[in-house]
């Protein structure tokens, strides 16, 4: 029988209010508390912070503060990793960000989801699906991912975008929901 840990990170419905799942996510504030108090020179305490809270960190990055996320060990990110201030990730499944990506201010990146049937939603069951964002991305600011959305690889998302579904790789994309406005043609 699987825990409600594997059937929210396989992306089965799952309870939350599940002693495991409160207990890491008391653990992952207790972290983002003390690291969106540290003082903005205190930059390897931050980089430590981090380090603990997810899953796993490439060289160089700076995540702005205030941060937010529910566990932190479902965060992956890649080298030169730039997170602007308000970033919330929500990485009830697996959050993949690839190597050169950018966040400008308040992006949100949601794996979790609520059922849309009352009786499932009201009895405090969810579920989560992955996000992934490949590299060399920028991300503009007050942008929303929703659960299941992979961004490919030298995309750029305009400000404001709600993005609810797959974007392809080298394109420009906008709006909402976020579609593609046009390609990226390299100047080589």
């Amino acid at each position: 029988m699987k825990t409600e840990k594997e059937k929210m990170i396989a992306g089965e419905l799952y309870e939350s209010a599940d002693t495991e799942l409160r207990e890491a996510r008391m653990r992952s504030k207790e972290l983002i508390y003390d690291y969106n108090h540290t003082r903005p020179s205190e930059l390897k305490a931050r980089e430590k912070i981090i380090r603990e809270l997810f899953g796993s960190v490439g060289k160089g990055f700076l995540i702005e503060q205030p941060f937010h996320c529910d566990y932190g060990y479902n965060i992956r990110v890649g080298e030169n990793f730039y997170a602007n201030m308000g970033c919330v990730i929500l990485d009830c499944a697996p959050v993949t960000i690839g190597d050169n990506v950018m966040l400008a201010p308040n992006v949100n990146i949601y794996t979790a989801g609520h059922p849309l049937d009352v009786e499932q939603r009201n009895a405090g069951v969810e579920y989560a699906y992955p996000v992934t964002i490949g590299n060399n991305v920028w991300i503009g600011g007050n942008v929303t991912i929703v659960p299941g959305v992979t961004i490919g690889d030298n995309s750029v998302i305009g400000a404001g975008s709600v993005v609810t579904k797959d974007i392809p790789a080298n394109v420009v994309a906008m709006g909402n929901p976020c579609r593609v406005v046009r390609e990226i043609v390299s100047r080589g």
